[in-house]
């Protein structure tokens, strides 16, 4: 049977209000810790534990979190006060096992994930788009793209996900040396951040344009990711493309 819980995570500058199992707090994280059977486990507050700490945020969204049997009502908030030197730094709860799993998950959902793409057009004006094999996106058609690697500009990250996916060297313009040196061309992009569901993953999507010409014999799909790559004019490439980062990045600087 699934029981449902509704807690607060109120976070402002990178520090997060927790408290331990009476709802006191707040209560500090120690990295590295192991967890006693005997200790209290370091907590999110309801929302009336919080108001006892912080009267006063601002909501920004809720998410639904289900952990095993648990299902949790997480309500975000910006809390309206000065820095609160004495909360917990975020990213200490990683490595203590006496703070609640429900914790280090929700601090997991508020992590950004990198996606970076690319429109590589022709002297046609046509675009390449790529059926994806696998994954999420299986049997849809879109941009050239993927995660942007740890360290990664996620300019590099669009030109590898190209040589990656479809075997092509690309080259996008840069004219002020944002990532390597300057690349004389239309850099023109789009930066776009959205939460899908009610689950809170939030992602950032970079979308670049290049320019370039190849044939089908240069162009070879990634063996078991990558279907079929074709070109397309932008008014097929929008009628094709199901992923919302796609679609604007298409309408906006293609």
């Amino acid at each position: 049977m699934i029981t449902k819980n509704e807690y607060v995570y109120l976070e402002i500058d990178g520090k997060i209000l927790l408290v331990n199992d009476e709802g006191i707090g707040p209560q500090i994280p120690s990295m590295g810790r192991r967890h006693n059977s005997d200790e209290n486990y370091i907590r999110l507050p309801t929302k009336e534990e919080a108001s006892k700490i912080c009267n006063q945020w601002e909501l920004k969204r809720v998410n639904i979190i289900k952990i095993g049997d648990q299902k949790h009502s997480v309500e975000y908030g910006m809390p309206s006060i000065k820095w609160p030197e004495n909360w917990a730094w975020k990213d200490s709860v990683i490595s203590d096992n006496a703070v609640d799993p429900l914790v280090r998950e929700v601090v997991y959902r508020t992590m950004h994930r990198v996606v970076s793409k690319v429109i590589i057009l022709n002297s046609k004006n046509e675009l390449l788009m790529q059926k994806i094999a696998r994954g999420f996106f299986e049997g849809y058609w879109t941009l050239p793209g993927g995660y942007v690697d740890y360290g990664e500009h996620p300019r590099d990250a669009a030109q590898r996900e190209a040589l990656e996916e479809m075997g092509i060297d690309i080259v996008i313009p840069d004219n002020i040396g944002e990532s390597t040196d300057k690349k004389e061309g239309n850099d023109s992009y789009i930066v776009q951040s959205k939460i899908f569901n009610s689950e809170g993953i939030n992602w950032v999507s970079f979308t670049y344009r290049c320019e370039g010409e190849f044939t089908n014999e240069e162009i070879i799909p990634k063996e078991d990711e990558i279907e079929e790559v074709r070109w397309f004019s932008k008014e097929q490439a929008l009628q094709l493309a199901v992923s919302e980062f796609d679609i604007e990045a298409l309408s906006r600087i293609c």
